[in-house]
This record gives C-alpha cells, sequence and structure tokens, in this order.
C-alpha cells in the first residue's frame, strides 16, 4: 500500500505506505525525507548511520532527511515520508514544538514506545491520513498538513513524557535545549565553544551548564557529540581523509579532532576509517 500527495507548484511531496516504501534503503543511503516508522504487531531492524537499531513493537522512530539508513526487516510497518516544501519543521516550530527534540536533538533516533490508547490514536490518524490521501479537492494540501502537524505534535508530547519534560519548571529547560540543539546544528561545523552558543541565547555559559545538569547533559557534551556523529559518517559514507573531514568540520589543525574523536570513541579517526575495511 503506497500513497503519494505532490504538489507540483511548491515541489511539495507526501508518502503514506508500509515498509515498501523502505525497500530503496536495502544500501544505505541518506533519507533524503524526513520519515517515521511505526511498527505494529512485530519489530523492526534498521541500521541509523551505521548503528544497528532495533524498533520495538508497537513504537514510533522518527528520522532527520540528513540521517544515512539502511532498511534490514519489517513486517505490517506504517511509514510516512515528506520533504521541506510540504512541511517545513523549522518554519511550523511554533506550532509543533519538535525542533531541538524529535528532530535534530541530542537523541539522535528517537524511539517512542506506544500504549494501547496511544497505539489506537495512530491508528485513527493513519485511517484519517488515507481517507485525505484518497480525496483530490482543492484544500486537501492544507488538511494533509494538519494532519501531519497533529501527528508531529502528538509524538513530541509523548518523547517529552518518555524524557520526563513534564512539569513547568522543566518545560522552559526542555525549550531551552531545543534551542540550543538547533543552533548547534545550524553552527556546529564553524563554532565549537559553548560561549558562542549562549551569547546567541542572551545566557551566561554557567546558566546553560546548570539548566542542562538538570537534563542529564551538558552543553560541551551536546556540541563534542554532534561534531563526532559528523566525523562518523564522513569517515563511513565519504572517501575523504581524516584531514579533510577535520577541516570540514571546523578544526584548522586535524589532531585537535583526532583527540576528541579518540576521547570519545576509543579509536583515532584513520583507526576508526581502517576499521571499517575489516567489517
Amino acid at each position: 500500500m503506497l500513497k503519494i500527495f505532490t504538489e507540483f507548484s511548491t515541489e511539495a511531496i507526501l508518502k503514506v505506505g508500509d515498509e515498501s516504501l523502505l525497500e530503496s534503503y536495502k544500501e544505505s543511503k541518506q533519507a533524503g525525507l524526513f520519515t517515521f516508522i511505526r511498527t505494529t504487531a512485530s519489530k523492526a531492524e534498521i541500521i541509523v548511520d551505521s548503528i544497528p537499531c532495533t524498533i520495538e513493537p508497537n513504537s514510533i522512530l522518527a528520522l532527520t532527511t540528513i540521517q544515512y539508513i539502511q532498511y534490514i526487516k519489517g513486517q505490517n510497518l506504517v511509514v510516512y515520508q515528506f520533504n521541506r516544501e510540504f512541511y517545513c519543521i523549522k518554519d511550523h516550530d511554533q506550532e509543533v514544538s519538535c525542533v531541538g527534540l524529535l528532530f535534530f536533538g541530542n537523541v539522535q533516533t528517537p524511539i517512542i514506545k506506544l500504549c494501547e490508547k496511544e497505539q489506537r490514536k495512530f491508528k485513527i490518524l493513519h485511517e484519517v491520513f488515507i481517507d485525505e490521501l484518497e480525496t483530490k479537492d482543492n484544500i486537501q494540501a492544507e488538511m494533509l498538513r494538519m494532519l501531519t502537524a497533529r501527528f508531529i505534535i502528538i509524538a513530541t508530547r509523548l518523547l517529552k513524557a518518555k524524557e520526563g519534560f513534564v512539569d513547568t519548571a522543566k518545560n522552559s529547560k526542555i525549550d531551552l535545549l531545543r534551542e540550543f540543539n538547533l543552533l548547534v546544528e545550524s553552527y556546529f561545523k564553524i563554532e565549537h565553544s559553548v560561549s558562542f552558543y549562549a551569547d546567541k541565547l542572551f545566557k551566561s555559559p554557567k546558566t546553560l551548564s546548570n539548566n542542562f545538569a538538570k537534563l542529564n547533559t551538558s552543553p560541551l557534551q551536546i556540541i563534542h557529540e554532534r561534531i563526532i556523529l559528523e566525523a562518523k559518517r564522513l569517515l563511513i559514507y565519504s572517501d575523504k581523509s581524516a584531514k579533510e573531514i577535520a577541516y570540514e568540520i571546523g578544526f584548522e589543525d586535524a589532531s585537535h579532532l583526532s583527540r576528541l574523536f579518540k576521547k570519545h570513541t576509543g579509536l583515532s579517526p584513520s583507526d576508526f576509517k581502517r576499521s571499517l575495511k575489516q567489517l
């Protein structure tokens, strides 16, 4: 089952289907589209940025356009894919509050476990999606975007609850974390200092550190994890040398990236690259 909505004037595309939508990812490649994978009665297995990932039954996995994915197996999946022309999550963030958490957050592959009530909710929403995809009229695009927003809002609420961001005080902290994550996503290749991001947020580095400590992370940890993730992607999926990658991620001296990479992985970038050839 595959339903595709396209809007030629804007080049918008929305795909709703089952595991057949993932067949083109049998070989690892960038997702290219924002992607939600919802499992039903059985689990699914994929590889995200070279890391094996099991999606347990009745769960949702969110993926960004830039993540590399490889589909291994899964049955009776529900898959949604869309591009930024169909629904720009950054432009609509005031509506859905997902940027920096569900997408581009410090949790790179957020998986949301659904209880029975939530399973029913997403099943009904999926039926409405299919109905709208089969209804060709002049408000179809608007209706599909509204349904996509509803899907994202529900998923984001569940992820916040899962991470324990429930009370008002913590909500203010998660909003700060979301803003910080988005800034890191935008600038991590050229700015590696906490003070840069603190200035952007009109906060002191100490204030950021104190707030994030209550969320079991730190500003510098988030910056470093994003740098390491990008370095791994380039080492795995490109032919660039460790020195070229260091320059691309904003290190004038490749030894600085090498030390950071080894601290996080136990291997230098060159050793990590060599280890891939042995797999």
